[in-house]
């Protein structure tokens, strides 16, 4: 059994094998925790498999999971399907409806012209089974990258996500979590990738809204950036890179995917991707490669085309940065451990 959290190291489930919730959030319901998230166990960057479906692990304690299958299994038989091997599903996110009393996830589907697109399923369980109520939603009309969902304690829920190169936007669903009302605002206006910002995590401290992004390099890492505001919509004032002592410029090698709160104390997790473990290439050069390509519009170099290839990575070896996030003011700030406990950080 683990007794504490080692960043970047393999993480097994209480079967001994690797955990495969890649993208993934947690869930908190009657006591216990739910990470769910991208199963890669098939993924090999060689066979086409992007995405073997969402698998989801449950704890008590968030140092040890126990495999509870996947809650959306694979479409194998239907190559249309935005739930095929080779559908480029990513990032599921699951809010539960009080109202219609069912599990509501979306998914991003990365269509094989570029385009992405959202699909929306329900379930009367958290674990499923679920059943797809909506495929190929493009919300506002726009191709939605990364994402995030949030619900106000009121049951109103809140859609954060990536304008595809272009800008953060923030819509309002309705009231089945189902689709968006129309009611959006926009953020973070970039030229284009590296610095578009992706992969919103949103919470909320001390009555405020926090926003965590990444840049747009694909699998590579780059730095991170907080953000606040006093509402939803904001307006957001942008705080910086929240990982203290990273020189790389990488978010620590990783991808924040969620932020979650340990139930009952102050202390937030950020959880993160180490989408290529092996990776070695140094930040500023992949930055160059993406500014060539999307703010310049000029073809990338010979020596650049190993930047462009996410689907020829091995990501069923990915591994996971989970670290505390303590708080200068309204600051959050993200630093190095190499190992952890939660009783480090609170009284538990």
């Amino acid at each position: 059994m683990y007794q504490s959290f080692r960043p970047g190291e393999e993480w097994l489930d209480t079967n001994g094998n690797p955990i495969q919730a890649h993208g993934g959030s947690v869930f908190f319901e009657n006591g216990t925790y739910y990470w769910y998230g991208e199963n890669k166990e098939f993924t090999d960057g060689k066979n086409g498999v992007w995405t073997w479906g969402v698998r989801c692990y449950s704890s008590q304690d968030l140092y040890n999971w126990k495999d509870e299958g996947l809650i959306i299994p694979p479409d194998e038989k239907d190559e249309t399907s935005p739930l095929h091997p080779t559908a480029m599903l990513d990032r599921p996110h699951i809010l539960y409806n009080r109202k219609t009393k069912k599990y509501v996830c979306w998914c991003k589907i990365m269509q094989k012209n570029g385009e992405q697109t959202e699909t929306v399923l329900t379930s009367d369980r958290l674990l499923g089974p679920y059943a797809i109520q909506k495929t190929g939603l493009k919300p506002l009309g726009m191709s939605a990258g990364d994402f995030d969902l949030a619900l106000a304690p009121d049951g109103k829920g809140y859609y954060f996500f990536e304008r595809v190169h272009s800008e953060t936007i923030i819509a309002d669903l309705t009231d089945d979590y189902c689709d968006v009302t129309g009611y959006y605002s926009t953020h973070f206006p970039h030229a284009g990738p590296p610095y578009v910002r992706e992969a919103t995590a949103h919470f909320i401290r001390e009555h405020k809204h926090y926003l965590l992004t990444s840049g747009t390099t694909g699998y590579f890492p780059n730095p991170s950036e907080a953000a606040v505001a006093e509402t939803w919509h904001g307006p957001y004032r942008v705080l910086g890179d929240p990982h203290r002592g990273d020189e790389s410029r990488t978010s620590f090698h990783s991808q924040i995917s969620c932020v979650f709160r340990v139930q009952g104390t102050d202390l937030f997790i950020a959880m993160a991707d180490r989408w290529l473990p092996d990776c070695t290439y140094a930040y500023e050069d992949y930055k160059k490669a993406f500014e060539r390509r999307f703010i310049l519009g000029k073809p990338p170099l010979p020596e650049e085309e190993k930047y462009f290839s996410d689907a020829a990575a091995n990501t069923s070896r990915s591994r996971y940065v989970w670290l505390p996030i303590r708080f200068e003011g309204e600051k959050p700030v993200i630093e190095w451990h190499d190992e952890w406990r939660l009783s480090d950080f609170t009284s538990l």
